[in-house]
């Protein structure tokens, strides 16, 4: 017997991997393959789907296990690092937004309901798209990137509310939304039943299944959880996207949340892809054809608005205008959860059918610019610079007291107060080093600065920040941030006011070490290259090597490896293997040395060793014949004892 459900899966997986393959071949990112999928498969399309709403149910239980994985990750620890940008910057940018567009669409006309729920539609931003990019390049961590997971989180949280309150909107009777007893009620058992659980019977639960040591016992128990509360939830009269959440939240504060966490994030992947199909399904690309001039004329004003706003949220957090661009920016699209508020609306007859065919069709085109977007942040960013601004608005504007209280001179400038930052700020202390500290997170500054820490709050990346920290005079400048784009304009400025300062940067993959140099650091240290030396290192313990053995290697290693990556491009490397009375050696031809022009068969008789490769002008030499002649400063790599 034929299952439709599981022909058009193979549909859709089959079409959905061809057309992955060629967006990946032209660098399209892959949430808008999903899109044309949906698009072909859908009705509006080739017509290959017969059942449009069984895939939905897929599409819903995507939604599920998002609320779901989201919930898990929201752990007390990690809200309270950013809960000033959680509280204070998603209620301004969901308020400030919400406001600008019910003024707007009043204008044009529409009632208060309807005004109020486009309010809410353009509110919200992709927490898909924008964490997957953040994470994908290394700026999660950033100054930029925590404000926007702060707002996204508030976001996420918002949402659950706003939909479980649509249907007052609508003027529907709901006796769940309207009984406001019954449901005080609700929210407070749901409350004290969230923290029985997540207190006492989950983390007994999971420590016993994990007892057995079986995969499929315990991730059936996760699954059974999150449906389980999900379904408690949907038949209170409440949202699923609501019991999803909380099934998380349970979860999250356990030993095992981070096990959970691995074994649902393949389920939200699969099932999330179902979500973006079956949203491009909905697309009539005959009533886009027929409406482009006015849907790119939306499209740009949500851009505009949502950038604009996002981005005074930021300023009004105390971030200098540099921040402030790239998180307008960052959150400037329309997100997935305003899809389902969307046909939330349909549904009650809130905004008819050919309103919500434009709204699709505009947050398909925000969404899927979203990474050119954030791509083309950075150049935005630092254009900015050159607009005549006063100082409070381009650095930033917080009451902390930006210059020093002393002048210092010859001293350490140390730009990051993460873990890297603090180490070298307690050693500097220690060895008598004078240093002072430049963080652009307002929270640490605050705190740091209640315990007499050396430490200004101001963007390193604006020269004026750098002049009050007396940079022509300092020595020494460490970067120690989690921002790529902010280190290299920090580089730039730095090396500009003091072209004698010694800079040392720290970076956490090898591969971005090129660009660094290039823009002026004298040292670099990649994270990537230090843990492989630390592996490394067990591994020779293990073998019983002597400690003074072990640091004799280590010493070789990052002496040759770090020459290496600062004279071979990311193109060409070359990779030597250390063995017990075996030796790498790194060789310059300095000017006026009696090699230059000489072969490599007359170097050889000076060494006993086997010639891997010679660099000249970042360009490597492999495996070069005897009769190569030598230039000056030609570095020569070979090996031997």
């Amino acid at each position: 017997m034929e299952i439709p459900l599981l022909k058009d899966v193979v549909i859709i997986i089959g079409l959905a991997v061809l057309v992955l393959l060629i967006f990946r071949k032209i660098r399209i990112p892959a949430i808008l393959a999903f899109f044309v999928t949906g698009l072909l498969a859908g009705p509006h399309g080739l017509g290959l789907i017969s059942s449009p709403d069984e895939v939905s149910l897929l599409a819903e239980l995507g939604v599920i296990f998002l609320l779901f994985t989201i919930g898990i990750e929201f752990s007390l620890e990690k809200f309270s690092q950013i809960k000033r940008y959680v509280v204070i910057g998603g209620s301004l940018q969901l308020t400030l937004t919400l406001a600008v567009v019910y003024f707007i669409c009043l204008n044009l006309g529409l009632t208060t309901s309807e005004s109020i729920f486009m309010g809410f539609l353009v509110s919200f931003s992709s927490t898909a798209i924008v964490l997957r990019l953040l994470q994908e390049n290394d700026q999660i961590d950033s100054i930029h990137g925590q404000i926007s997971l702060g707002i996204l989180i508030f976001q996420d949280i918002a949402v659950v509310l706003v939909i479980l309150f649509t249907p007052v909107l609508a003027g529907v009777n709901n006796a769940t939304a309207t009984n406001w007893p019954s449901l005080i009620a609700m929210g407070a058992g749901l409350m004290l039943f969230t923290f029985i659980s997540a207190k006492w019977v989950v983390p007994r639960l999971l420590h016993y299944i994990a007892r057995f040591k079986s995969r499929e016992l315990f991730l059936l128990t996760i699954i059974l959880i999150c449906f389980g509360v999900t379904w408690t939830t949907s038949s209170m009269g409440l949202s699923t996207a609501l019991g999803a959440f909380l099934a998380g939240l349970i979860i999250s504060n356990t030993d095992y949340s981070h096990q959970a966490l691995g074994n649902v994030l393949p389920f939200q992947d699969i099932f999330m892809s179902f979500f973006f199909v079956s949203i491009g399904m909905l697309v009539n690309p005959v009533f886009m054809v027929e409406n482009l001039l006015l849907i790119i004329t939306i499209t740009i004003a949500v851009l505009i608005i949502k950038s604009f706003i996002n981005g005074i949220t930021a300023g009004l957090l105390g971030l200098s205008f540099r921040v402030m661009i790239l998180v307008g920016l960052i959150l400037s699209q329309i997100g997935e959860f305003s899809f389902i508020l969307a046909a939330t609306g349909v549904q009650l007859g809130i905004i008819n059918e050919e309103f919500f065919q434009i709204f699709l069709a505009v947050s398909l085109i925000t969404m899927s610019i979203t990474p050119f977007i954030m791509a083309m942040a950075p150049r935005i960013s630092n254009f900015s610079d050159k607009l005549p601004l006063p100082p409070r608005i381009r650095q930033g504007f917080y009451p902390f007291k930006t210059p020093p209280t002393e002048v210092l001179s010859d001293h350490l400038i140390i730009i990051g107060f993460g873990i890297n930052g603090k180490n070298m700020a307690k050693a500097a202390s220690k060895a008598h080093i004078p240093y002072v500290v430049v963080e652009i997170n307002p929270e640490i500054v605050r705190n740091e600065k209640s315990q007499g820490e050396s430490i200004y709050f101001g963007d390193a990346a604006h020269g004026t920040v750098l002049k009050n920290v007396n940079i022509s005079e300092a020595r020494i400048m460490v970067v120690a941030i989690s921002d790529p784009v902010g280190t290299l304009k920090i580089l730039d400025v730095a090396r500009k006011l003091n072209p004698n300062l010694y800079i040392i940067v720290r970076t956490r993959y090898i591969r971005d070490m090129e660009s660094l140099y290039q823009m002026g650091a004298d040292e670099i240290i990649p994270e990537e290259f230090e843990t492989s030396i630390e592996i490394f290192s067990r591994v020779l313990d293990q073998y019983n090597l002597s400690k003074e053995e072990i640091d004799d290697f280590i010493t070789e290693i990052r002496s040759d490896g770090y020459e290496m990556f600062r004279t071979l491009s990311q193109d060409e490397s070359v990779t030597c293997t250390l063995n017990n009375g075996t030796n790498a050696e790194v060789i310059s031809i300095p000017v006026g040395n009696d090699m230059n022009g000489e072969t490599l068969n007359k170097f050889r008789a000076n060494y006993n060793g086997n010639i891997l490769a010679v660099v000249r002008n970042s360009k490597t030499f492999k495996n070069p014949d005897f009769d190569f002649k030598l230039l000056e400063d030609d570095i020569i790599i070979m090996v031997g004892k």
